[in-house]
């Protein structure tokens, strides 16, 4: 089959249901980035875009991922603040 072909089939499956235009690129950017927030360790995330490395993923997509900043603060900041172990 023909990239174009592909790339054609998909546009009209995207006019059809009526969802802003997006493109097969922007789809496998909207992916890495969603599966990033969902919070899908990076490695697997790097695997299934076929990146040699973990740190191109995390170089790309991290910037756009601004919650990971939250959640890493809020990380660590649970180890200080944590409620202690019930030990009873």
């Amino acid at each position: 089959m023909h990239p174009d072909t592909i790339t054609e089939q998909f546009s009209r499956l995207v006019d059809r249901a009526g969802v802003p235009p997006i493109t097969l690129h922007q789809v496998r950017h909207t992916h890495a980035t969603m599966s990033l927030r969902a919070g899908v360790n990076p490695k697997i995330v790097s695997k299934r875009l076929g990146h040699a490395t973990v740190a191109f993923t995390l170089d790309t997509y991290t910037e756009d991922v601004p919650k990971l900043h939250h959640d890493a603060a809020d990380m660590v900041t649970n180890l200080f603040f944590d409620d202690p172990v019930d030990e009873t």
